[in-house]
């Protein structure tokens, strides 16, 4: 694969984090809104992506790639939970803010994208079942409620508390699943 000019590279970034937040308030966002938002011209989108949808792929393969990267040094299989958790937590939070595209809405049209999202909510549902057989989460608690709740307060910390430090979020988050849901 050829190697990508400095500036082309920066233009990409700055297309695909302008198309995730311009998509997620409005799908129906144009191209050329698109390119101004990054600060390039219309012809510079339009040579890197055929169409919106294919922006959109993009858009939602980057998320995908950052959530993985995040997925993976988490360490969720290695590290304590609490570790791995708060690890989870400070990573996901600005994803979720660089990348706010809700990827349900790709998974029926890539199936692909679909398969990865599949495999990282796997890879979350076995750390909250590890959370509650390694006794972190009470006794009976359901793995896919807690699941929920942990998504949730991530979603919460993202977007409903945009000035809260990715740190913070993950302290706050953290006492709050394993304090709420937990054995103490």
């Amino acid at each position: 694969m050829p190697v990508m000019r400095a500036d082309a590279a920066r233009n990409l970034t700055a297309v695909l984090r302008a198309g995730a937040r311009l998509l997620a308030e409005d799908p129906g966002t144009s191209m050329a809104a698109i390119a101004a938002a990054a600060g390039v011209d219309r012809t510079t989108v339009h040579r890197r992506f055929a169409s919106r949808e294919a922006l959109l792929s993009a858009v939602f393969q980057a998320k995908l790639d950052s959530a993985e990267q995040v997925l993976d040094e988490a360490r969720l299989t290695e590290a304590p939970v609490p570790v791995a958790l708060h690890r989870y937590v400070e990573g996901i939070v600005p994803v979720s803010r660089q990348w706010p595209v809700d990827t349900r809405r790709m998974m029926q049209k890539d199936p692909v994208a679909s398969a990865r999202r599949e495999e990282q909510s796997a890879r979350l549902d076995a750390f909250v079942r590890r959370a509650v057989d390694e006794g972190h989460l009470r006794a009976g608690t359901d793995p896919q409620w807690a699941r929920a709740v942990l998504d949730g307060l991530v979603d919460a910390a993202a977007h409903q508390f945009p000035g809260m430090e990715a740190p913070q979020a993950a302290d706050l988050v953290t006492a709050t699943l394993l304090g709420g849901l937990g054995t103490a």
